[in-house]
C-alpha cells in the first residue's frame, strides 16, 4: 500500500534487459534506505515491486513482460529520473489517496503550460479508463496522488495542475509532449461506475426509480 506522496525522484543507477525481464538498480539512502530487506515493496514511478537484491545503498528490481508492456517501466534507461515511495506503515498519515501499485495503463503528454508558480499538463487517456476519471476527483500518476483540474470527454483529455513542491520532488518537471506517465485509477472509484453501469444495463436502476416515482405518487 502506499499513499501517493512521492518522497524522493532518484536516477536509475542500471539497466539490464533480457528477454521477457528487465533488471534495474536505484540507489536508496539515508531514510528510503533504512531498514529496507529483499522482498520488500518500493513504488517506483507508481508501479509496486519487490526488492530483490541489496548492495549497500543500491537496490535492485525486477520487470517482467506484462508491467513493460503497460508502463513507462519499459523505456528506462540509467540516468533515467523516476519517483520513489516506499510502501506505508501502520498509523502513517495518508495525505494522497491509497494506493496500490497497480498501474491500468499509460497516458501521453498532450500539453505542457508553465505560467508564474504553477504548471499545467495535460495528458491524453483511452476511453477505457477515462470513464473513471472525473473533474476534481483524484488519481495518480507515477505515483503521484493528484486532483483532475478539468477533463475533456470528447478528446479522452485531462488536465492536472502542480505546485513548486510537487515539480521540485517528482519528475513532472522534466515531462515533454508525448511523454508517458503511468496511470493507477482509484479503486473504490471504479468499483462505483463498474457497478452503476452493470446496474443501468440490467434495467435495476429504471426499476428503482419507477417504483420511486410511482411511490411518491401514491395516496
Amino acid at each position: 500500500m502506499y499513499t501517493g506522496i512521492v518522497q524522493a525522484m532518484l536516477p536509475i543507477a542500471s539497466v539490464d534487459r533480457k528477454p521477457g525481464l528487465l533488471s534495474f538498480r536505484v540507489e536508496l539512502s539515508g531514510d528510503l534506505g533504512a531498514d529496507l530487506e529483499t522482498g520488500a515493496s518500493v513504488a517506483v514511478n507508481g508501479v509496486c515491486f519487490t526488492a530483490t537484491e541489496i548492495d549497500g545503498n543500491l537496490v535492485s528490481f525486477d520487470a517482467m513482460q506484462e508491467t513493460l508492456n503497460i508502463t513507462n517501466i519499459a523505456e528506462l534507461a540509467p540516468g533515467t529520473q523516476v519517483n520513489i515511495e516506499r510502501s506505508a506503515r501502520a498509523g502513517v498519515e495518508v495525505g494522497g489517496h491509497i494506493l496500490s501499485g497497480h498501474v491500468v495503463d499509460v497516458a501521453l503528454v498532450a500539453a505542457v503550460e508553465d505560467s508564474t508558480n504553477n504548471k499545467r499538463i495535460t495528458f491524453q487517456g483511452k476511453p477505457e479508463w477515462m470513464k473513471y476519471v472525473f473533474n476534481k476527483g483524484f488519481l495518480a500518476l507515477n505515483g503521484a496522488s493528484l486532483t483532475v483540474a478539468s477533463i475533456d470527454r470528447e478528446s479522452n483529455r485531462f488536465s492536472v495542475n502542480l505546485i513548486p513542491e510537487t515539480l521540485k520532488r517528482t519528475n513532472f518537471s522534466l515531462l515533454q509532449k508525448g511523454d508517458k506517465v503511468n496511470v493507477e485509477i482509484d479503486h473504490q472509484t471504479r468499483v462505483i461506475v463498474d457497478t452503476i453501469t452493470n446496474l443501468v444495463k440490467e434495467g435495476i436502476v429504471a426499476d428503482i426509480l419507477t417504483a420511486d416515482a410511482i411511490d411518491k405518487t401514491s395516496p
